[in-house]
């Protein structure tokens, strides 16, 4: 078990530092194992994390993303609505101050059976 664990975080490592030394602007942690978000991927993102608009994280465990994602990461475009729709036991996320597309804003709203904040189109978070 320790040895499968010891992988998962070398592939979130690798994924990481593939991310950072390319400038992408994408993210993939999918199929991590992941349970929730690690911290430690703040510091090392923390000079190109406003160039991420795509963040992976399909096929995890996570239970929960916390409020430091959100506003790392404030610039993604994309949510993908109908994986969210799937989620039965989520409750609520908030995707304030992202420049959501509108094809997010017009379809969300009907197919989600949870609370999805959102700001008015074009707002801008408030300065830190």
């Amino acid at each position: 078990m320790l040895k499968k664990m010891g992988e998962a975080v070398a592939r979130v490592a690798r994924k990481v530092n593939e991310t950072v030394e390319s400038g992408s602007d994408t993210l993939d942690l999918a199929e991590c194992k992941l349970v929730s978000f690690p911290i430690g991927i703040y510091k090392v993102l923390r000079n190109v994390s406003d160039q991420i608009q795509l963040i992976t994280l399909a096929n995890n465990e996570l239970k929960s993303l916390t409020s430091k994602f959100m506003t790392t990461f404030c610039q993604l475009r994309d949510v993908p609505v109908e994986k969210l729709a799937a989620m039965t036991a989520l409750r609520s996320i908030n995707l304030r101050f992202n420049p959501l597309n509108a094809e997010v804003r017009v379809i969300a709203p009907p197919l989600i059976k949870f609370d999805m904040l959102m700001s008015s189109e074009g707002a801008r978070a408030p300065p830190p």
